[in-house]
């Protein structure tokens, strides 16, 4: 210790000893004795010097021994401790607002963040995720037929904004306009994505739901149906104060050649890996691109609907994109491997297997769940709740939202964990796409008939997520959270709603998105969040953004 105090300023010895506790100035002996300890000898050697040269604050503390955590007098002076802990608080505090080269080390006060508590999401269980079966595929069915979801009658959480959380008040702005860029000059500061305005732009769709079918999914491909209204696909999203470049596919290969990019979660997330496929082959048929899903063990197993994912090469930038599907992102263990119709141990701690054995081979990895964190899911997949091994037999743990809760903060963490051992890897988790159910549920007549876009309002004000779960569960961690909620709110005329490529069953889905339209600016928002010269997710892990276009402008700079 008497090494250190004798090399560093005594300015800075005497700041540091305002913080200390009076015990540590004590010898070991100070019951005993006045005598000084080493720390403070040499303290009060250095103090005396500083002061008589300097005359600063702090050395009025010409230490010479404590009794009882009271400094004893010296030269004259009887200063308490906590008299002098007030003045150099005091001096420390006025050199921090007037010096600059202060200012860069303790950030000014009105820069320090508050951390809200978790708090559950505002969910009801409600919906289905998925609304359509799959057909047997044939051999001669393209990736996108073997890549329909089978059907399900179970019920889905809604994700609602309340009143006081409303993310619009304006009008809609059916103008394109690039002035607000140019006006608005990126500063040196996070870049919110989530934050902004839909903007109408003649250039959208960045690809053609028509001719895009050797990615897209027929139940997805709302060109392919009865639906004539496509004004959906004709905005953009502006973030505020935000430079969002455009997407170009060559750019976007080249950016990522020899990268793997791996979305793993629900039908959603599917919606938004076929999106990707479009985007990147510039949506028309690209017999080139490899089918490599047999790398990753995605293969259909006998008697199964489809395989448990799928995985494309395109050779010439060696660019891989991949998707598996996990709706919980929790590790599933058969409880009686013998037995076809077994339940499943769901470990709400433990990340989904895929992710532990793959996670080494990517370069980009997008998480998300939310849709099927409901007791008629649970029971439909056989599921049963799992923590550190044993069954969950708290209530209260029980509980969807504080399962759902317990197992993103899990997820998160550990990726955070595994960060360090592949630097390569950027991760993100994806907040909850909302539904726009209207007048009862997807089994009970409810509706999302409106095809005007922008009904509600065009602008997100709003500073935090209206995903509260997933914000918090990456808060402290290097995991980027990709915002998409509230913007996706204003979008309800961009559901798949009524139209089908069949005979319609009644039942409308407003969940999903008619692909191209909502889904591309959540490319395009992770796109952008590498490009910002000043982003990095170890410094700033809420990432917030705009509909499937915003992940490819975010991966530009990886």
């Amino acid at each position: 210790m008497r090494r250190f105090v004798h090399g560093h300023d005594a300015s800075v010895v005497a700041s540091l000893c305002c913080r200390l506790p009076a015990h540590l100035f004590r010898s070991k002996s100070h019951r005993l004795s006045a005598s000084p300890s080493p720390l403070t000898s040499a303290v009060s050697s250095l103090l005396h010097r500083h002061y008589r040269s300097h005359g600063s604050c702090g050395m009025v503390l010409h230490l010479r021994g404590m009794k009882g955590g009271i400094l004893q007098k010296v030269r004259g002076y009887k200063l308490s401790l906590v008299l002098t802990a007030v003045m150099c608080t005091t001096l420390v505090i006025w050199a921090w607002e007037k010096t600059p080269a202060l200012s860069v080390i303790f950030p000014p006060l009105e820069r320090f963040d508050i951390l809200s508590p978790v708090v559950p999401a505002r969910t009801s269980v409600t919906s289905s995720d998925d609304t359509h079966r799959l057909a047997s595929a044939d051999k001669n069915s393209s990736a996108a037929d073997e890549m329909e979801s089978s059907s399900s009658n179970e019920t889905e959480p809604i994700i609602s904004l309340p009143a006081s959380e409303s993310s619009t008040t304006s009008t809609p702005n059916n103008s394109t306009s690039d002035k607000d860029l140019k006006e608005s000059p990126m500063q040196e500061k996070e870049c919110n994505y989530a934050k902004g305005k839909w903007v109408a732009d003649t250039r959208r769709p960045l690809y053609s739901g028509s001719a895009c079918k050797q990615w897209l999914s027929g139940m997805w491909a709302c060109r392919l149906m009865q639906r004539t209204d496509f004004s959906y696909e004709n905005f953009r999203w502006q973030p505020q104060g935000c430079v969002m470049p455009e997407f170009s596919r060559s750019d976007f290969l080249r950016r990522m050649q020899n990268k793997t990019i791996a979305l793993i979660g629900d039908s959603l997330g599917r919606q938004q890996f076929q999106s990707l496929m479009c985007m990147a082959s510039g949506g028309e048929t690209s017999p080139e691109v490899e089918d490599v899903g047999k790398d990753y063990g995605l293969v259909k197993a006998p008697g199964a609907l489809r395989p448990d994912g799928w995985a494309y090469r395109f050779p010439t930038t060696n660019t891989t994109i991949l998707y598996y599907w996990s709706a919980s992102l929790c590790e599933l263990e058969p409880l009686n491997k013998s037995d076809p119709a077994t339940h499943y141990a769901l470990h709400l701690d433990r990340p989904v297997t895929f992710l532990k054995q793959h996670l080494w081979r990517f370069h980009v990895l997008v998480l998300n769940t939310g849709h099927h964190w409901n007791r008629e899911k649970f029971r439909g997949n056989r599921w049963e709740m799992y923590a550190g091994g044993v069954p969950i037999t708290d209530g209260e743990l029980a509980d969807m939202r504080n399962a759902k809760n317990l197992t993103l903060h899990s997820i998160a963490m550990w990726v955070d964990s595994q960060l360090l051992q592949h630097p390569q890897l950027k991760a993100f988790v994806r907040t909850m796409s909302p539904r726009h159910f209207v007048n009862g549920d997807w089994n009970t007549g409810g509706s999302c008939d409106n095809t005007v876009p922008l009904a509600g309002g065009s602008e997100v004000f709003q500073d935090r997520s209206s995903d509260p779960v997933a914000e918090d569960a990456v808060k402290g961690t290097s995991v980027t959270l990709l915002d998409i909620t509230s913007l996706s709110q204003l979008r309800d005329e961009g559901h798949i709603s009524k139209y089908t490529l069949k005979a319609s069953t009644g039942m409308q889905d407003c969940l999903h998105w008619c692909l191209p339209g909502q889904t591309e600016h959540y490319e395009a928002e992770q796109l952008n969040a590498s490009r910002t010269p000043f982003f990095h997710a170890s410094h700033y892990s809420k990432l917030n953004g705009s509909c499937l276009e915003v992940i490819p402008f975010l991966l530009m700079d990886l």
